[in-house]
């Protein structure tokens, strides 16, 4: 099995060095020549985190941004060549077990122990090793949910009630049902067709070292394709400028319109003379509402958040110790300090506008906080709620690259770019190409799988 943990680490941009004895690389520590705090990461967060520890402790922190997709293969090079200079590491949960494996999270167990049960389950749970030693925490938690136009919900759907709304998005079927609902009252019920990524199936992509199509990952396959085919998105790529735009007010139907939706300088002008669409509902993790709350304009206070089909979650930043450090104690000192400290992550709430912190007493405190933007919503409580149904057990090392695999394979089937034969196999084969080692059984799908 060690050989498939190596494929995964290499396969995230992750390069490590092995000999027949293992891993190596992590033993031989260089001094940095400074008692300054190093930290890399690929969240800009942390650069606000370490000036307000710098107001607060007087301690330097020097932060290091870098672009996630070049992150893996910087961190790796740095600890592989024996580096110590760096204190403070991170990874998103997709990163994570391949980084514990490679040895690079210095085990943080003893620092933190006590503070067992006071982290929302789930994050906890990323936090640790396969042998149950914990390597890194993190300061927020990141469940996903559909946010929705209140003024909408109540015209269509005759309410606003989260609990309510939240009903028809309960399942793949029921969201199909509400699309074709929408779309006889002339709305879309989505901006883009990513929109339901966050909920694409509730179990395991890889169980014993078999591959894992489950009926979940069928069942989203068919919604995505038919939520494409029968024109319930606005094709508003998600990110893009009429995504965006689509949180403000109403945006061009851009159904067989070819627009270049990433030209934010003339998209106006190329648009001008398309029809206008109203949109339903976003799709989006607990940090949507940070996305939100910059883009919403005149439509502030008209917004909901309900949950989806399953329990879902996207990103989430993750800090350790790195293992070469010579400041590890100073370094865990930091990491305390950032997501176990009632009052840093009360300020952090403000600081950020209203990012969800992943330490129980300040969720629970905040429950009955009302937020102006989502019509007096208690955001916090709903969040809390959502993150105690994750079940992190269910994620795996595996799960970027077969859901990316996955993705592309729904995307040609429903754009008639392939048959769902062909796209399928196409599926299975890179699923074994990138995992050799994993046991594959090619399945035709196609009388499982709706393209039409």
């Amino acid at each position: 099995m060690r050989l498939n943990r190596i494929m995964a680490l290499a396969l995230a941009g992750v390069m490590v060095t092995t000999t027949a004895t293992g891993f190596v690389g992590c033993s031989k520590k260089e001094k940095k020549g400074s008692d300054k705090l190093v930290i890399w990461t690929i969240a800009k967060d942390l650069q606000t985190f370490a000036d307000q520890y710098k107001k607060e402790k007087g301690v330097d922190v020097d932060v290091q941004v870098i672009e996630p997709g070049d992150y893996p293969k910087k961190l790796s090079s740095a600890m592989d060549s024996g580096s110590a200079d760096v204190d403070i590491i991170v990874g998103e949960p997709q990163m994570l077990e391949g980084f514990y494996e490679a040895g690079y999270f210095a085990d943080i167990t003893d620092y933190a122990k006590d503070y067992e049960g006071k982290v929302v389950d789930y994050v906890w749970e990323a936090g640790k090793d396969k042998d149950g030693k914990i390597r890194a925490i993190s300061y927020q938690v990141t469940p996903a949910g559909f946010y929705y136009r209140r003024s909408v919900a109540k015209e269509v759907l005759g309410t606003d009630d989260p609990a309510e709304v939240g009903k028809y998005f309960s399942s793949y079927d029921k969201i199909l049902e509400t699309a074709e609902t929408m779309k006889k009252a002339g709305i879309k019920m989505f901006a883009s067709d990513a929109e339901t990524s966050y909920f694409s199936g509730s179990e395991p992509w890889v169980v014993d070292n078999k591959l894992n199509v489950a009926q979940s990952r069928i069942d989203y396959a068919n919604m995505s394709i038919k939520l494409w085919k029968d024109d319930y998105t606005a094709y508003a790529t998600q990110w893009s400028a009429p995504w965006y735009m689509a949180m403000a007010g109403d945006i061009p139907n851009l159904t067989g319109a070819d627009v270049d939706v990433w030209d934010n300088k003339n998209f106006e002008e190329a648009t001008k003379d398309l029809e206008k669409t109203r949109v339903f509902a976003f799709g989006l993790p607990a940090w949507g509402v940070l996305t939100m709350k910059d883009h919403v304009k005149e439509s502030k206070g008209d917004w909901g958040v309900c949950a989806g089909p399953c329990y879902g979650f996207g990103g989430g930043t993750f800090i350790g110790v790195s293992e070469l450090s010579d400041q590890q104690d100073k370094a865990w000192e930091f990491i305390k300090w950032a997501t176990l400290t009632e009052s840093t992550l009360e300020w952090w709430i403000k600081e950020s506008q209203g990012d969800t912190v992943a330490l129980k007493s300040v969720l629970e405190k905040h429950a009955e906080d009302k937020n102006e933007i989502y019509g007096g919503q208690q955001l916090y409580k709903f969040w809390l709620e959502q993150a105690q149904g994750i079940d992190y057990s269910l994620v795996t090392p595996y799960d970027k690259e077969i859901g990316d695999a996955w993705g592309k394979a729904i995307g040609a089937i429903k754009t008639g770019e392939k048959s769902v034969k062909d796209a399928v196999a196409e599926f299975y084969t890179e699923v074994h190409s990138t995992y050799p080692d994993l046991e594959i059984e090619e399945k035709d799908l196609s009388s499982l799988i709706k393209a039409d």
